[in-house]
């Protein structure tokens, strides 16, 4: 799967991971959504629909722009983020 990479997603709100594959070639805020509404369908409705989220990661303690592309930051396969509230 060249265009995908597989990361842990941690999400404090619910206290929960996932291991999720995540598209190379989407910008960080069109992941965010994508993953806001999956883990809301998931928990069936624990973890609330938000914009206000970000993707920060647990090693370089970086947040992500939402607008960089995915491929263009130092995601890769293996990476543990963090779902986090930007409110």
């Amino acid at each position: 799967m060249d265009n995908k990479v597989l990361v842990d997603l941690i999400v404090p709100e619910i206290g929960k991971s996932f291991d999720l594959y995540l598209p190379v070639n989407r910008k960080i805020g069109n992941i965010i959504l994508l993953l806001n509404k999956s883990i809301n369908e998931l928990t069936n409705g624990d973890f609330p629909l938000s914009n206000t989220n970000g993707l920060f990661n647990v090693d370089t303690k970086e947040l992500y722009n939402v607008d960089t592309l995915l491929i263009n930051t130092n995601i890769r396969n293996g990476t543990r983020l963090v779902l986090i509230s930007n409110q």
